[in-house]
């Protein structure tokens, strides 16, 4: 990008990590701490204004990120590398900000998002009641039979309604979620890893798949519920929601040759650019 030192205006893109033990999620809400109301406070320290900061997605309470991206207006004296080292500085010990890019200046780190993806351990093992483990698992510690995760995971692949797998009460934000990655994988030496990509998720929607997988897994409900939750079915709930401390944000996707080199099944568009993300948990 045009690095003149000219420039009023400079849109620059952020990549963010953060651990969601200690924040009330993503968005800035009163007397609570949040990701956005930190990253906020440290670009008024620096720059003596308020920018807005916009996020490809709100993760809510708990839920940490490795990927997630935000984006920020800022006066044309600052460059990528000064904001990058000036807010690593200022910014709290579970904040950090692994990249930051100028961009363009009508770039939108939510609505030019065409996919995202999230993965989530569970501890099957007792070592992941320890405290260096749990605090970023859901630390179930018991067994979960590998060939049921696979199969429950397959059965989410696709276009669909998942109004049944998020939170109630948001019916006029719409339901149909494309999912192009869904699959467990081994956690060495404690569980089990989840990674899914889609391009867009439904309030708490990780979580209550992870939840139904789990019980599948557990055998206390057949493979079948899933397709059933999936169609409507009026007489099934999913299981309870699995804990928001296994949940991490992990990449944004904005190109589709970026989707491609992941080996997913892209085939645009299937509604990702503009499409609203919701808060995840």
């Amino acid at each position: 990008m045009n690095e003149a030192a000219d420039a009023p205006e400079r849109r620059f893109k952020l990549t963010l990590h953060y651990d969601g033990g200690r924040f009330c999620g993503w968005q800035v809400q009163p007397d609570v701490r949040t990701v956005q109301g930190e990253l906020e406070s440290a670009l008024r320290r620096l720059t003596g204004l308020t920018p807005g900061v916009i996020a490809a997605g709100r993760t809510d309470t708990g839920v940490h990120a490795v990927g997630q991206v935000a984006s920020a207006l800022l006066p044309g004296r600052w460059t990528a590398a000064v904001l990058e080292r000036a807010l690593n500085a200022v910014l709290p010990d579970d904040v950090w900000v692994a990249a930051v890019e100028e961009t363009r200046l009508d770039f939108h780190a939510r609505y030019d998002a065409l996919a995202r993806g999230y993965y989530y351990r569970v501890g099957t093992q007792p070592a992941a009641r320890s405290p260096f483990v749990r605090r970023w698992c859901w630390p179930a510690c018991r067994p979960l039979a590998p060939h049921l995760l696979r199969d429950a995971a397959r059965r989410f692949l696709g276009t669909r309604s998942f109004r049944a797998f998020a939170k109630s009460g948001q019916p006029e934000r719409g339901e149909r979620c494309t999912v192009l990655r869904s699959e467990w994988s081994e956690w060495p030496g404690l569980g089990f890893e989840y990674r899914v990509v889609a391009n867009r998720f439904l309030h708490h929607m990780v979580r209550y798949m992870v939840g139904t997988m789990a019980d599948v897994a557990l055998e206390r409900r057949p493979p079948a519920d899933i397709d059933a939750l999936l169609a409507g079915d009026p007489e099934l709930e999913t299981s309870p929601p699995a804990p928001p401390a296994g949940l991490c944000l992990a990449r944004v996707y904005y190109d589709a040759d970026e989707v491609a080199a992941e080996g997913l099944d892209w085939t645009p568009p299937f509604g990702g650019a503009g499409v609203p993300q919701e808060p995840e948990g």
